[in-house]
């Protein structure tokens, strides 16, 4: 097995899903004892958080490459970044070491393209759901997303800093999703993108009327995928 690392803590309620998918996997196909090999630079989510709400991406790349590189040091093959939004920054982590970074949204395409979703509806934090840095990744495998709702896009940020990251599950958050996605399979698309890692704590993603793409399970995949060298 190949050796796979981690850049977390963004935050650690979806980091340590991550673990918990890489690990029954690799243990489901492999059998008896095995576990995968992995390394993990959890970072403190407040000092990130803090350069995002002021808009210095300089600062959060700082630390991302700061620990993509001590991962690289540590002999990692690859690296997954375990969070959507920072993938903002994705091109220049990637820039600053010699090994690949594993992109989420490039994963997430690739599998709607196998599918042959054409049309889908992206949720998740008001970046990822505004700007170009993810939506031009899945366009670029064919995938025609709805204008983001900037009401909705609003809530999730709240749900996602106030309640998510903290490891607090909410019912009426809970319920608020539900109808957002039962109001979402009304409209012309044929599956959600769901693009924040945390929102699988609050969203069945098996019981809706419309196939979703669970960013976090499909980019964990792609990391078992790496270290099985499948």
């Amino acid at each position: 097995m190949r050796k796979l690392g981690l850049i977390g803590g963004l935050s650690w309620t979806s980091t340590a899903r991550y673990y918990e998918i890489i690990n029954k996997a690799v243990q489901r196909t492999l059998g008896g004892q095995h576990s995968a090999p992995l390394l993990i630079e959890s970072l403190d989510f407040a000092a990130v958080a803090s350069c995002v709400s002021d808009d210095d991406w300089d600062c959060a790349a700082t630390q991302l490459i700061d620990a993509a590189r001590r991962l690289e040091a540590a002999d990692a093959g690859a690296l997954l970044i375990c969070a959507n939004s920072m993938h903002r920054v994705y091109d220049r982590v990637q820039a600053a070491v010699g090994i690949p970074i594993i992109h989420i949204a490039d994963q997430v395409g690739r599998a709607m393209q196998a599918d042959g979703v054409e049309k889908a509806a992206l949720l998740g934090t008001r970046r990822v759901m505004v700007e170009k840095f993810y939506r031009q990744r899945l366009v670029a495998h064919g995938v025609s997303l709805l204008p983001p709702d900037m009401e909705l896009a609003e809530r999730i940020d709240r749900i996602f800093y106030e309640e998510l990251t903290i490891g607090r599950i909410n019912r009426e958050s809970q319920r608020f999703m539900k109808s957002e996605l039962t109001d979402i399979a009304k409209q012309d698309v044929q599956a959600v993108v769901l693009a924040c890692t945390e929102l699988e704590m609050i969203v069945d993603v098996k019981a809706n009327v419309l196939p979703i793409y669970d960013c976090t399970s499909i980019h964990a995949q792609a990391g078992v995928e790496f270290i099985l060298g499948s």
